[in-house]
């Protein structure tokens, strides 16, 4: 019997809420048997998966490791944090024909397991500033990024992420050929859904996460007249619903804006084909801010929405060229609103058509497309140089 490649995909994330990674295994499935690594439930399809313990955290912040952060003691903090520190033991001694790093913290454990095997590191965004808004982030823990970055991405065989943007950044930083895998999901057979005169209907999904600066909605809701209605579909994030419950009680106020219960990635885009507008404004606050290209606008898309955005790089292109929607002139509230407020029954009807027929193109069976020359070399062992540029 021929070998049938066994692929190990790491993800210190919940894996069967995260979108990207749940696409990135139903790629890696055709190639092989998949085993995962990650916090949460056994993600459907895979042929093993190690459940991390959920309160190990995923960066090293015991006091030796927090003294090694700050102290710039990087190389003995590699495999501290002890999520990674268990995955290490409960991967030792197995083998694997490729290895799945996604993003920067896991970049040293997928090396030491990998052994010869390539290794495929999905960076998803901007490593080093995955979390500026936080200071202790910004003090400790992105010099460390930066660190994990300069020294494993050069040696991994295939290196990705959501946008040209931050592959530009991946470049001229670490001098790696980053290729695009956008978030894009699945195409789906959808219609738009119709809509009604006087009435528009806005909607958000995502996570409630602070530095989204979500509560630009609500606030523009008050500048906003009577036809339109605002629902919110969000998972809480990192601070135990935090700020989900902050955004909660600024909207008590507005009878018009209602807030759902967090839907699964696979039903997203048939429970907002319901709706009209698809809302994301998120200020630049930082790099993954100024450059996102997110799950949420293809769900928009998908979902046959007009899409509604600000004037971020990689958004406001695809709305321009496929005629998707509006792009307001700043991230004020008055501006967001004022991008909307105009808005017609026609205008969102040309939009949602505009919607329909770029979801035949802006979905992830074009990005698997894309990759698999990439994967098929790796697994078939005739694997990419370094760097991801071909031999």
């Amino acid at each position: 019997m021929p070998h049938k490649p066994v692929i190990l995909c790491i993800s210190l994330s919940p894996i069967r809420r995260d979108a990207r990674v749940l696409r990135q295994i139903g790629l890696l499935r055709e190639y092989g048997d998949v085993v995962t690594v990650g916090f949460g439930p056994r993600p459907d399809g895979v042929s093993e998966h190690l459940e991390v313990p959920a309160d190990l955290a995923t960066l090293p912040q015991t006091v030796p490791g927090v003294i090694g952060l700050a102290l710039r003691r990087f190389r003995s903090v590699e495999l501290a944090a002890p999520a990674v520190a268990w995955a290490r033991d409960a991967l030792r001694g197995r083998r694997f024909d490729l290895v799945v790093a996604n993003e920067a913290r896991v970049l040293a454990l997928a090396s030491r397991v990998a052994g010869d095997a390539p290794v495929w590191a999905d960076m998803h965004e901007w490593a080093p500033e995955e979390r500026t808004h936080i200071l202790s982030w910004r003090l400790l823990v992105a010099p460390f990024m930066t660190y994990l970055c300069r020294r494993y991405l050069p040696g991994s065989a295939l290196v990705t992420t959501v946008g040209d943007s931050i592959a530009t950044l991946y470049r001229k930083t670490f001098g790696v050929k980053a290729r695009l895998m956008r978030n894009a999901g699945p195409y789906r057979p959808l219609e738009a859904s119709r809509t009604e005169e006087g009435r528009i209907r806005l909607v958000h999904s995502g996570a409630a996460i602070h530095g989204r600066k979500l509560e630009l909605m609500i606030e523009a809701m008050a500048l906003l007249d009577e036809r339109f209605t605002l629902d919110l579909y969000l998972v809480p994030g990192g601070d135990d619903g935090a700020y989900l419950a902050e955004l909660r009680r600024l909207a008590a106020h507005d009878s018009r804006i209602t807030f759902h219960a967090p839907v699964a990635p696979e039903a997203l885009p048939s429970t907002l084909n319901a709706y009209d507008v698809g809302v994301f404004w998120i200020p630049p606050a930082h790099t993954n801010a100024r450059l996102t290209l997110p799950n949420k606008f293809f769900d928009y898309v998908q979902a046959r929405l007009l899409v509604a955005v600000g004037p971020s790089p990689e958004m406001e292109p695809l709305i321009a060229e496929h005629g998707l929607g509006v792009v307001s002139t700043g991230f004020s509230v008055k501006e967001c609103a004022r991008s909307l407020a105009a808005l017609t029954t026609d205008q969102i009807v040309r939009a949602k058509a505009a919607s329909d027929a770029a979801a035949a193109v802006l979905n992830f069976e074009h990005e698997k497309e894309r990759m698999r020359p990439q994967l098929g070399a790796l697994i078939e062992g005739s694997s990419p140089t370094p760097n991801g540029a071909t031999r």
